[in-house]
């Protein structure tokens, strides 16, 4: 597996486009960002003000350029607004794994299908494209609709990591892990679309 952080990745189907996440997508995000403190309550890092926000982006593409991440930014083709964000990230290619996290999507486009199409695109490049084995999701305990989510998609639940990630308030958060395998994804990919 290589997955190419100098190319800029496309990502595409008739409900969203994934693209790089640049500096430059500051305004297009920061209504988002900022409408809803509570968006990111369980994720380590908060974009609800524009200092936040900004931050945020900077160290997403600063972890592009050093090879640890890829973010993307959603567009939503249905709505013809941007959405949010999400990575490829935890990137092994050695071992042809990766995680997809870091998502975060606006309110008004949640329960809507863009996620469930994000994922659908993300594992389609992470298997069929870079031959990744598996693909990891990680959230915290106490996110349930995260948690629904990922087992929705075909995620398979694989435990629970205790004191695992510091929170920005200072709680250590307890993380669980999630993964679809290659042998699953020839399955999921079939009906992964396809209304619930």
């Amino acid at each position: 597996m290589n997955l190419p952080f100098d190319e800029e990745i496309i990502l595409e189907n008739s409900f969203a486009l994934l693209r790089p996440l640049e500096i430059s997508d500051f305004p297009n995000l920061l209504k988002i960002a900022t409408e809803n403190k509570k968006l990111l309550q369980f994720s380590p890092t908060q974009i609800y003000s524009e200092e936040l926000l900004r931050t945020y982006i900077e160290k997403a593409n600063s972890d592009r350029q050093n090879n640890i991440r890829y973010p993307f930014i959603i567009f939503d083709k249905k709505k013809d607004a941007y959405a949010g964000s999400t990575s490829f990230l935890n990137i092994s290619n050695i071992d042809k794994r990766l995680e997809i996290g870091s998502t975060w999507i606006g309110s008004g486009f949640q329960k809507t299908g863009l996620n469930r199409n994000c994922k659908y695109l993300l594992l389609c490049f992470a298997f069929d494209k870079l031959g990744a084995e598996r693909v990891e999701f990680k959230t915290d305990e106490r996110n349930q609709v995260s948690r629904t989510a990922i087992e929705k998609i075909g995620g398979q639940f694989e435990g629970i990591l205790k004191s695992h990630t510091l929170m920005y308030d200072g709680f250590r958060r307890n993380t669980v892990c999630y993964s679809i395998l290659k042998n699953d994804w020839i399955n999921l990919k079939l009906n992964f679309t396809k209304p619930l």
